[in-house]
């Protein structure tokens, strides 16, 4: 069996119903969730998503929102100040450019304030099923001590090699199933190696 083969297997058996853990109805709250991630957990945008989604439920009413409101409701997590620039803007562009609604379309989602590649990716995968490996933390993690990239390799470079590695109909749950195996086993301190079937590629172990 190949060893992308033998990945997709054993990640398939291990967290067969790995999915997003941002809490999120519709496209345009996981936009906004996505864009409160970063250098923080899922878990701690969780907690105030609730509170700022239901003020501010949808692209026009967020559009309009006051800027220190904004960072009050999310300042437990972190670099809030930029974020609520940030999430007003991209509400803002929304409503002015589509109807309040989050394009399907990858130059319109970069060209938004604060969004890059990995959020664009994220977006394209959950909201619109288009095949996409956005590149966190954990995916490059696993994906260097699975030696498919190197230690060197920047994410543009990282994302390349799992998607010519993989085949495109796994790249969507593939993530996940990466975000879920770094998350909760392979963890960048004192990953849990006991019985990991993937010790024979580990560059980790060597």
């Amino acid at each position: 069996m190949k060893k992308s083969e033998y990945i997709i297997q054993e990640l398939e058996r291990l967290y067969p119903d790995a999915h997003c853990e941002l809490n999120h109805h519709n496209d345009f709250e996981l936009l906004i969730a996505v864009s409160l991630s970063a250098q923080t957990t899922d878990e701690r945008v969780n907690s105030v998503t609730p509170i700022l989604l239901e003020k501010y439920p949808d692209a026009y009413a967020l559009a309009k929102a006051d800027l220190s409101d904004i960072e009050q409701i999310i300042k437990p997590i972190g670099l809030y100040r930029n974020k609520a620039k940030n999430i007003v803007s991209i509400a803002q562009e929304l409503t002015d450019r589509y109807e309040g609604q989050v394009p399907d379309d990858r130059q319109a989602l970069e060209a938004l304030k604060g969004v890059g590649r990995k959020t664009a990716n994220i977006i394209l995968n959950n909201c619109f099923n288009e095949p996409a490996f956005a590149v966190d933390t954990h995916v490059t993690r696993v994906a260097k001590r699975l030696q498919i990239a190197n230690e060197e390799d920047d994410v543009l470079e990282i994302e390349k090699k799992l998607m010519e590695f993989f085949p495109r109909e796994y790249w969507g749950k593939l993530h996940h199933q990466f975000i879920f195996f770094g998350r909760y086993k392979c963890k960048a301190i004192k990953p849990d190696c006991d019985g990991c079937p993937f010790k024979k590629y580990c560059n980790h172990l060597a």
